[in-house]
């Protein structure tokens, strides 16, 4: 193993890193929906249509998007002092958004060599209660992330299919075997569901498909599914504050945790699970507790763990992250030496937290003096691991 530590101005390309960003986002076509739904739904096809602060945004039902056109999606090219959280319009957004061609283009701006894209509006067929237009609507977007936004380079294009728990969990197993022949690597799953992950049966199939499969599966944050009644941000709603962005680092906790001593990942040790967006500086102190409460509490606890939690991080459990310096400086201290394989750098194109067009540029500031073995896990390794990346 590689001990010395960077001292190089260009730190990425003086190791020959191509870097990765594991956090990526679309914004849907217009007319994806339109296009691609079943002749006898297409009058209840999502659409763009103009809000009432004269930007565009989603309406599900023909009428005017509630409350929030685009905004801080889509903030990419912007200046900061010009974020806005609505008013945009669709011509407003960066064709990066909704092209798979484009967006290598923009991640060239970056020095992003591959991304992972996750959705944007089609995370509302979550909630949608209509069982036959979510799955349409499902779908739909599974078919133009892999058929025509991935097409564009599978080698460095990631695209998240999303996996349909909510419509119901053997039409989830079934939609993930079909998009897998379709060239999925990894789906989307929900961050709020509305069964619990750690149900003793419930999503079983899930768990055995993903395993078979091979299929990454990714939460990010808490989106997908009706939030906890007790949170303000209701992104269906359009409800967002800073105060709920800030929480939502640590959204990952309640279900990475579960699913640990539910024993999913002794039955399925294939199952590779990423928490998106929530950073890593809080996973030392989070699987501190974990060992210690497994230590004191395992010898009444129903469910017998083969491994110990730390084995399951950065073999199970993944997260990404922006620009967490606090969490790049516990990786070089070296006292959490699975850190650095547990976490993927990325970008956050085209939201409002996003470092591009500077991804390059504050990687090599997040990875000064660290040991090369640990900036290579954390800015390519893991993510090709994790994703199935080309770097030929």
């Amino acid at each position: 193993m590689d001990t010395a530590v960077l001292k190089d101005v260009d730190h990425v390309s003086a190791l020959g890193i191509k870097l990765i960003s594991a956090d990526n986002h679309i914004n849907e076509p217009r007319n994806l929906f339109i296009d691609r739904f079943p002749k006898h739904l297409k009058d209840k096809a999502p659409r763009v249509i103009e809000g009432k602060d004269g930007g565009e945004g989603w309406s599900i039902d023909g009428t005017a998007p509630p409350k929030r056109t685009y905004g801080i999606e889509a903030m990419a090219g912007f200046d900061r002092k010009d974020y806005r959280i609505s008013g945009l319009r669709y011509s407003d957004l960066r064709p990066g958004n909704y092209d798979g061609a484009e967006h290598l283009k923009d991640m060239d701006i970056d020095g992003i060599y591959a991304s992972v894209t996750y959705p944007a509006f089609a995370g509302s067929f979550y909630v949608e209660p209509n069982t036959e237009i979510a799955m349409a609507g499902t779908q739909a977007y599974n078919d133009w992330i892999i058929d025509d936004f991935q097409s564009a380079d599978p080698k460095r294009l990631c695209g998240l299919a999303i996996c349909p728990t909510e419509v119901g969990i053997e039409e989830a197993a079934a939609e993930m075997r079909r998009v897998a022949k379709k060239g999925a690597r990894a789906m989307f799953i929900p961050g709020s569901p509305t069964t619990p992950y750690n149900h003793p049966t419930h999503y079983e199939p899930i768990w055995q498909t993903a395993d078979e499969l091979g299929m990454t599966l990714c939460m990010h944050r808490n989106h997908g599914g009706p939030p906890d009644k007790t949170d303000w941000d209701f992104y269906q709603q359009d409800k967002v504050s800073i105060g709920g962005i800030v929480t939502r680092y640590f959204s990952c906790v309640r279900p990475f945790s579960y699913l640990i001593f539910a024993g999913v990942f002794d039955r399925y040790p294939n199952i590779k699970l990423v928490g998106a967006e929530v950073d890593c500086g809080w996973v030392p102190f989070w699987v501190q507790t974990m060992e210690h409460h497994w230590a004191v509490q395992k010898s009444w606890f129903p469910v017998k763990l083969q491994r110990h939690p730390t084995e399951f991080i950065g073999k199970n459990i993944f997260t990404t992250n922006v620009d967490d310096y606090c969490g790049y400086d516990l990786i070089k201290t070296g006292l959490y030496p699975w850190l650095s394989g547990m976490t993927m750098f990325s970008s956050d194109y085209p939201h409002s937290a996003t470092i591009w067009p500077n991804s390059h540029k504050v990687a090599n500031v997040m990875i000064d003096g660290m040991k090369p073995d640990d900036a290579r896990k954390a800015l390519q390794d893991n993510a090709v691991g994790v994703f199935g990346f080309d770097l030929t």
